[in-house]
Order: C-alpha cells, then structure tokens, then sequence
C-alpha cells in the first residue's frame, strides 16, 4: 500500500532548476523509507525536511547510516555529492540565534543544490550596530534570506538598504502577541520597503526554493544577451 501512496517527480530539476524534496512531518516512518528507496533506486539525489531527530532514530540503521543527516535545520541528504565553491550567491541573515533553526534549514536546502552561502546570524535590530558593521558584505549578494521573528524588522531594514533580491522568513520566534510568528508574517508583508518577497512562517525550504529561481532568471538574463550580442 505504501508504495502506491507515493509518486516522486524525478524530472522537476530539469524543469525548474531544483529536484523534489519530501516534507517529512507528517508522513510515516514506513511512507519516508519508501522514498528513499524510491529515489535510490532511480539513483536521484533526495532532500528530506522536517525530519525531526526522533523520527530520524525510527528510521532503519541502514538508512540512517546513509543519510546526511543535520538535526537543527531537521533536514537529510541522500546521495548528496559536494557543497558549491566560489563566490557565494545567497547571504542569509538572521535576527536572533532564535531564528537558526528555519536559516539552518534555508542554508541546508541552498548547499544541496549546490549554491554557496555565507550565513550570518543574530544582527538584528535589537543591536542594529550589529548589522550596520556587516550590511556592505550583506550588499554584495545576489540575494539575500533575511530571517526574523517577533516584529520581523530585519527584512525590511535590509530592503531599504541592499540592492539585491530580498527574501523574507517570518519566523515562530516570540512571546504572547508575536501568535507563533503570525505577527512577524503580517509585519513582513506590510513593510514599507518595496519589493520584498516573503515565505509562510519558518519556510526557510521555501526562501532557497525562492533564492534559487531568482538566481535562475539571472542566469537566463545573461545568456540573453550573450546570444544577442553574438548575433550582432
């Protein structure tokens, strides 16, 4: 029965740039190991999320031992080959090292698909001196995921200061009226800086996601016009 609940998209990297991954939390035990079997078997690489450690430890050795396995960012690598060099594309910024778990997870999903990061954390506004000393470094990226709770200041403090494309991660992070980062989504999509782009609460998997297209249209863009400067 588990193997006809389960149908894999194996060809979603050719078409977008970034393979499929499996949303473990609600899933079964049984359900996650057929996937993986499953993407064994077609020898495609796989990323899993939201695999908490205890359901990791349910899984059979055989699996865990194969798996690159990173419990703060709950995300595992099968058949991951090598992390990307070079200049980092994608900054990602958080608020506070309350916020670490969904930028872990953010970083985690950018180093499978092989995009170079540089992550830093804890510069949010509380100690805005914090920021201010690293935002020309922040600048010089592509793009930048910038990941808060409580009132989610950070993004748009960022999007009034760097050029780049600037991805929001509102976060669960808070006491009482932050309503498990309902405050911070709707501060996020209320900001006064133009342009941001924002993920549901603690998406850091939806941010690289994000990240990843932004950086394919880039891409596409200069090899537009490589093709139409060739053709003048």
């Amino acid at each position: 029965m588990t193997r006809k609940e389960i149908r894999l998209d194996f060809e979603r990297d050719s078409r977008l740039g970034f393979g499929e991954a499996a949303l473990c939390a609600q899933k079964t035990v049984p359900q996650i190991e057929e996937i993986l079997r499953q993407a064994d078997d077609a020898r495609v690489p796989f990323l899993l999320t939201r695999l908490d450690p205890e359901k990791h430890e349910r899984l059979s050795a055989a699996w865990r031992e194969r798996l690159d396995y990173h419990p703060q960012s709950r995300t595992g690598f099968l058949g991951f080959a090598s992390a990307a060099r070079g200049t980092p594309d994608v900054a990602v910024v958080t608020a506070g090292t309350s916020d670490a778990g969904p930028a872990h997870e953010a970083l985690r999903t950018l180093e499978f698909n092989q995009i170079a990061t540089t992550p830093i954390f804890d510069v949010g506004v509380a100690g805005i001196w914090r920021l201010m000393e690293r935002v020309d470094e922040i600048a010089r990226h592509p793009v930048v995921i910038a990941v808060a709770g409580m009132d989610a200041a950070l993004p748009s403090v960022l999007g009034g200061l760097v050029p780049g494309a600037v991805i929001a991660v509102p976060t669960s992070t808070g006491y009482g009226m932050a309503r498990d980062g309902e405050t911070a989504l709707n501060a996020c999509l209320v900001s006064c800086a133009p342009g941001i782009t924002v993920t549901n609460i603690d998406n850091g998997y939806g941010a690289a996601c994000a990240a990843i297209r932004a950086l394919k249209a880039m891409q596409m863009i200069v090899e537009r016009q490589a093709v139409a400067k060739a053709a003048e």
